[in-house]
């Protein structure tokens, strides 16, 4: 039998299914330094479960109702617009007063947490929502987290601005030219792109500027050259580990299970899905599973939620492709993946159906 075609590990869905419903309910103690980012916990749980496609059949509609509730909770109105907060932070109770800042980051997976969730979008305001994105637009192009300058500005936030442009359908608010010059102001030498002008290349920063550009509307000219496309194509390729089949997240570093995730989805944006070896690649994230459920980010770690939903995502894109023996009889079976905006197709779907102002 050829060894690309042998049956791989088992993938633990019951365990993983049970790891991204315990976090939902409570984080032990010792992850109290990621308050902080919630929504974005709530995001890696609730997109895991859509990810197994047990979000609808092994929850009930009342923990739904909760969920949907809770972000509608963290919802932010204020003079810049309105969006999504990371959390009520410290308080046991929601402490939303209506008038906080939102996040540029956290609007972005909280939009997408609803559509896994289906919910119907009554109580956006789209006009608000894009003068919040416009808010935190800067003058080089880039996006801060916050409105007006605040906190961090770097491809993370560029890439959730496009985002939410792109799921309400409106690129009005933005300058999207400008944004795109910021984008390529961060290429790097190696064809990857760092986080900011001037920094190393780096996997998930990568991917964020590939999904970018290819999500902004057409403009006067290609947004990657042909000599580009093939540059990153190489430097993305070549951070697969032969040894492990893992992707690292820069040149000479360990791999690690997100960059499975960060890296073959830029080369799926890129069309270069099948230069990489997708067995060995699988065969990794299966390696880093741990016993009780979870994913870790290499094997023999403790998993975590953010690892978890990443591995698995990667697997949505690479694991169909593998020989049906080798999907150890379809324990690797999943439902088709947008690598652009990081979701299931058909959550892709409803958000883009719901989310667009509505037109009669």
């Amino acid at each position: 039998m050829n060894r690309f075609s042998e049956p791989l590990p088992s993938l633990a869905r019951p365990a993983h299914i049970s790891h991204a419903k315990h976090a939902l309910a409570r984080l032990p103690g010792s992850l109290v330094d990621l308050d902080a980012s919630r929504m974005a916990i709530v995001f890696y749980c609730i997109g895991t479960l859509d990810l197994l496609g047990v979000l609808q059949d092994q929850t009930s509609e009342t923990e739904r109702a909760s969920w949907r509730n809770w972000i509608w909770e963290q919802y932010a109105i204020g003079r810049y617009g309105t969006g999504f907060k990371p959390g009520p932070f410290m308080s046991t109770t929601s402490t939303n007063s209506g008038h906080d800042s939102p996040h540029i980051i956290m609007t972005y997976t909280a939009l997408l947490s609803l559509s896994m969730l289906r919910d119907d979008f009554s109580r956006l305001n789209r006009p608000g929502l894009l003068r919040f994105v416009s808010s935190c637009q800067n003058r080089d192009g880039s996006f801060s987290n916050t409105p007006n300058g605040g906190g961090d500005s770097d491809l993370r936030n560029l890439y959730s601005a496009f985002c939410i442009c792109s799921m309400l359908g409106d690129w009005s608010s933005i300058d999207v030219e400008c944004a795109i010059a910021f984008v390529a102001s961060c290429r790097t030498y190696e064809g990857g792109y760092g986080q900011l002008p001037s920094c190393e290349a780096q996997g998930g920063t990568t991917y964020l500027a590939l999904a970018a550009l290819h999500l902004a509307p057409p403009g006067p000219r290609p947004r990657l050259s042909t000599a580009e496309k093939a540059k990153s194509e190489h430097w993305l390729v070549h951070n697969q580990d032969p040894a492990s089949g893992g992707f690292r997240g820069r040149t000479g570093k360990a791999p690690d299970v997100c960059y499975c995730f960060w890296g073959g989805a830029a080369l799926r944006i890129l069309g270069a899905h099948d230069k990489i070896n997708a067995y060995a690649f699988t065969q990794f994230i299966a390696a880093c599973q741990f016993p009780f459920g979870g994913i870790a980010k290499a094997p023999g770690q403790p998993p975590d939620v953010y690892h978890t939903y990443l591995s698995l995502a990667a697997a949505a894109m690479y694991a169909p492709r593998l020989e049906l023996s080798a999907r150890a009889y379809g324990q690797w079976e999943f439902g088709p993946f947008n690598p652009l905006l990081n979701a299931r197709e058909e959550t892709v779907r409803w958000a883009r159906s719901h989310i667009p102002a509505r037109r009669f």
